[in-house]
């Protein structure tokens, strides 16, 4: 553990002080040696595994991985000497021997640690025999698995295990047949795996990646007799012109309207639009059960159990109802902004545009692999009875689809968003960040309790990257006590604190992935990066720069309600916007 004390390393003839514990490979990099590594993430998973790291200790015969052997004081440490550029690649070469290299045909050529650091180290040949275990995988499901392309960094164990409480990926075998796999031997499609997608983000290679929608959505656009509606959702906008080198500023989702028409789209809407009528549902239900409860009174038999969680992410959800069923009646019963979106859809907006809702093909682009698995749910069907969502595509994916239909993103000129679904408000945007549900359902239920409108801001306590965060806020006389929780392991730490007794709240708002959608399994990947917190900054400005910031303000929602819904919680937007939780089951849920 890194203490107060300093200790003094040579690092390639340079001295550096670095505090007392430090790695290494820490040390190296305050020296600013270029040491590579590919395994390695910075407090997840410093194991040594892949052997890219090494260095050569003077006094010391073995090489040793620099990640995860502790730097002393007095050392003299060479990373570049030609025992370590000659161990390294012999490494690497090792590694590619048990690699499937057809890197032309991999979702991650360009993007690749492997791929990167054997151009670095010039192999364009291998001195070993290539074996490859060629692992069958159900191409089905929303996660793809090559193990061929594994490396056994075991990040994505260390993920799922430390950051998502999910222990879905494990070492399987033994001796020199081990291998990363699914735990138990079971089949993907049979396990508790909530489709965070994290796993796939933390990975240096293509073995782990999205199902690819993207034909789907291409055979859909060249039917003529097929009208394709495209929904973004809020968090996409902050990330998707990462991977086509666009600055923040450039990757407006103006633009990317655009680029999905040029691509062929008949409508472009932005899931703002939907995160502001979720608000209104989601909020309603909220203050329904708070006013029932306080009419019935703590110990009736029938007051409603709090606290209500919401219901926006599927991972999550897919999360309590394999790990905790007895909570799922505590999920908000609100379907999320992408369900409503296609709901409303081949609903209201087929009426209104003259559709038939038969021949709209759904699409939405989330930052999520999980929103796979929920267009696929037997009871999000409401509409019309074909899905509400047809497809559902991830940040990658909608950038991919611009790459293959050979546009100039960069030099496209902003287009409009089509109406009445395109008008949204700063509540909606920043669903995209952690806090972000909270904080616009706290906007619109004091307005909604006390009629009045309080600042936009006030409520921010909700914000920034914590894990779990909690606040107690007036509405109007009444405390409402809530939390903010991102990360499954945060989820389950809430939970077993709230089942002891030790936390006690009204409303909680969880997101699977570490800084909520922002940091979701769907955005495109930097190796060794974490940008929920630069992307959910994104968001947040957005908010700042609205003319409306409150879901009850957004003049399209209000338009619906009154010439479609009548007003949250009727018979018709129970119908089709909130959904029965048990409707579905999970693989091993009773």
């Amino acid at each position: 553990m890194v203490g107060t004390k300093t200790v003094t390393v040579t690092v390639d003839g340079r001295a550096v002080e670095v505090p007392d514990g430090s790695t290494i490979l820490e040390a190296a990099q305050a020296a600013g040696a270029q040491v590579p590594t590919l395994c390695y993430l910075k407090d997840l998973n410093e194991i040594g595994a892949c052997r890219v790291c090494l260095v050569e200790i003077e006094g010391t015969e073995q090489l040793v991985a620099s990640c995860n052997n502790v730097a002393l004081d007095g050392m003299t440490v060479r990373t570049n000497s030609p025992r370590v550029r000659a161990a390294r690649k012999a490494n690497l070469e090792f590694l590619l021997s048990r690699h499937d290299s057809t890197c032309t045909s991999c979702v991650r050529s360009g993007n690749c640690s492997l791929q990167s650091l054997a151009n670095q180290f010039g192999i364009s040949e291998l001195p070993y025999r290539k074996e490859l275990t060629c692992t069958p995988w159900n191409q089905d499901f929303p996660l793809i698995r090559d193990a061929d392309k594994c490396i056994h960094c075991l990040r994505c164990i260390q993920v799922c295990d430390k950051v998502q409480n999910t222990g879905v990926w494990d070492l399987t075998n033994r001796s020199s047949h081990t291998c990363v796999g699914v735990a138990g031997g079971a089949p993907i499609e049979q396990t508790d795996c909530t489709l965070c997608g994290q796993c796939v983000t933390h990975c240096p290679t293509g073995a782990l990646r999205e199902r690819d929608d993207t034909e789907r959505v291409f055979d859909a656009i060249a039917d003529p007799d097929t009208t394709v509606v495209v929904q973004v959702a809020p968090a996409v906008r902050a990330a998707w012109g990462e991977s086509l080198g666009l600055s923040h500023g450039e990757a407006t989702i103006e633009r990317m309207a655009a680029a999905l028409r040029e691509v062929g789209v008949d409508y472009v809407f932005d899931t703002s639009w939907s995160a502001d009528l979720t608000i209104m549902e989601e909020g309603s239900e909220l203050l329904a059960k708070v006013a029932e409860a306080l009419e019935l009174g703590p110990d009736h038999p029938d007051a409603p159990r709090f606290p209500m969680f919401t219901s926006c992410c599927p991972g999550w959800v897919r999360y309590a109802k394999a790990h905790h069923p007895e909570l799922v009646d505590q999920l908000s019963t609100a379907k999320s902004p992408g369900q409503m979106f296609g709901a409303v859809t081949k609903s209201w907006f087929a009426e209104n545009a003259g559709l038939d809702p038969h021949r709209i093909f759904s699409v939405e682009v989330m930052p999520c692999l999980a929103k796979k698995a929920e267009v696929a749910y037997g009871p999000m069907n409401d509409a019309c009875g074909d899905p509400d969502v047809d497809v559902s595509l991830t940040t990658r994916e909608m950038d991919r689809m611009f790459r293959a239909a050979c546009i100039d993103v960069a030099s496209l000129p902003e287009g409009e968003l089509d109406q009445p679904l395109g008008t949204f408000t700063g509540a909606g945007v920043i669903f995209g960040a952690t806090g972000g549900v909270m904080e616009a359902a706290l906007r619109t239920a004091h307005a909604l309790t006390t009629g009045e409108e309080a600042d936009a801001d006030a409520f921010s306590d909700v914000r920034g990257m914590d894990g779990w965060k909690e606040a107690v806020f007036d509405m109007g006389g009444m405390p409402l006590s809530v939390a903010v929780v991102s990360g499954l392991s945060n989820a389950e730490r809430l939970i077993e604190a709230v089942e002891a007794g030790e936390a006690s709240y009204h409303f909680v708002e969880v997101m699977a992935c570490p800084g909520g959608c922002a940091g979701g399994g769907g955005q495109p990947i930097h190796d060794g990066c974490e940008l929920a917190d630069e992307r959910g900054d994104v968001l947040w400005g957005l908010d700042r720069a609205m003319p409306l910031r409150k879901s009850h303000e957004n003049p399209q929602v209000q338009a619906a309600y009154r010439d479609y819904f009548g007003e949250p919680l009727s018979h018709r937007s129970h119908e089709l916007l909130h959904t029965d939780h048990h409707a579905w089951k999970m693989p091993n849920e009773v």
